[in-house]
């Protein structure tokens, strides 16, 4: 009677063993995607969302389908971010189309990362200007200026995540930026 059942001995084994390598990459590989990712992903998908706490819910949800896909990973059409930001960014638009179903906010949550008492007056002027630039800018162009600064993205996989051409892309994005630098200078 102490010798362990068949079925719970194997599902020891399992579970002392490491995940399989599927096609997609080793664990390694893997986690080292997520240690370098992890903070800009977060900070692309808080960007769309505009919800901290949405957005460490809807960050964790993408690595887990990362995880999950990286056997569909194709480095012939991208490198492994560009191809995890797409993933991030089906996620959050996900997550937009949820809350659309459920209510929409009536004000944009509280901003915790705001200007500090340290800061000087001219710092937190010029976050304030850049902050309400930002919020004034379409859905379209905060995320490819989140998919540039946060995710670190070239105009090549830019275009890849939002379905444009490399050329589309950076238009798209200077656009975006002389838009942000008129909006910055009224304000500031």
């Amino acid at each position: 009677m102490d010798r362990e059942p068949e079925r719970s001995r194997g599902v020891i084994e399992a579970r002392a063993q490491p995940a399989p390598d599927v096609g997609g990459g080793s664990w390694e590989r893997f986690e080292a995607l997520y240690r370098s990712s992890r903070d800009d992903v977060y900070g692309y998908v808080a960007t769309l969302l505009r919800d901290p706490a949405a957005a460490e819910d809807v960050t964790a949800l993408a690595f887990e389908r990362a995880y999950r896909r990286r056997a569909s990973f194709d480095r012939r059409r991208g490198v492994e971010r560009a191809w995890l930001f797409g993933i991030a960014r089906n996620a959050a638009l996900d997550e937009l189309r949820r809350r659309k179903r459920v209510a929409a906010l009536v004000v944009d949550p509280e901003d915790v990362s705001g200007p500090s008492v340290a800061d000087g007056a001219e710092v937190a002027l010029r976050r304030t200007a850049v902050r309400s630039a930002i919020a004034a800018l379409n859905g379209r162009e905060r995320e490819i200026v989140a998919l540039k600064f946060h995710g670190g993205l070239s105009n090549g996989e830019i275009g890849r995540v939002l379905g444009l051409s490399e050329t589309a892309a950076g238009t798209l994005l200077y656009r975006t930026m002389e838009k942000l630098r008129r909006a910055c200078d009224a304000n500031g």
